[in-house]
């Protein structure tokens, strides 16, 4: 079983799976961009918001994702993966940026990803109260300093998108208490 925990910066994610990779040491954990040794490369291109083009940003995107698809999850497709981001962060970024038709980021990501969306989603959902909150207690990375709005309208393009896909997902109140959060997660995954 193949599944994403999706959602912007300081929503939970890494929490969430790192109680679980606890309790469930046998998981496949991994993260997107970042999950493979390409991967690492990449992500620090993106998180340093060094390109000047969305279109460039979107295509090294999806060529972590193709990769991390090749080296992480095909070959581990009979185990449970949990990865901290997937396509559905790439879908909301590109829309949150701008130009970008739905149809066609959906059609490149199914590209990157051999035909395999993720069996299952977990969106986790905050506001921006506790996302000021949560970001003061940080530094940002360069997509972080885009700004709290920008952030939020990122948020919601993932939740539209998720609505739009034929994907089994469960979204998370992520101002929820963290064992709230965790009992919800492990009685939808049913590990």
């Amino acid at each position: 079983m193949y599944v994403l925990f999706e959602g912007i910066d300081t929503c939970g994610k890494s929490t969430q799976i790192d109680l679980i990779s606890q309790k469930h040491p046998q998981i496949i954990v991994t993260h997107e961009p970042g999950g493979t040794p390409f991967g690492k490369k990449a992500r620090e291109i993106l998180l340093a918001d060094a390109l000047a083009s969305k279109r460039a940003e979107l295509l090294l995107f999806l060529a972590d994702r193709a990769e991390h698809y090749q080296e992480v999850i095909a070959p581990n497709k009979n185990k449970v993966i949990i990865s901290d981001r997937g396509f559905l962060s790439g879908i909301g970024y590109a829309l949150a940026n701008g130009d970008f038709d739905f149809d066609e980021l959906v059609s490149l990501n199914k590209f990157a990803l051999e035909g395999h969306f993720p069996d299952k989603v977990v969106l986790f959902l905050t506001n921006m109260e506790t996302l000021k909150q949560r970001t003061s207690e940080k530094e940002l990375d360069g997509i972080e300093l885009r700004g709290l709005e920008y952030l939020i309208n990122v948020q919601n393009k993932m939740k539209e998108s998720l609505e739009k896909l034929d994907i089994d997902y469960l979204e998370v109140d992520a101002t929820d208490s963290i064992e709230n959060i965790h009992q919800k997660i492990l009685s939808y995954l049913e590990i």
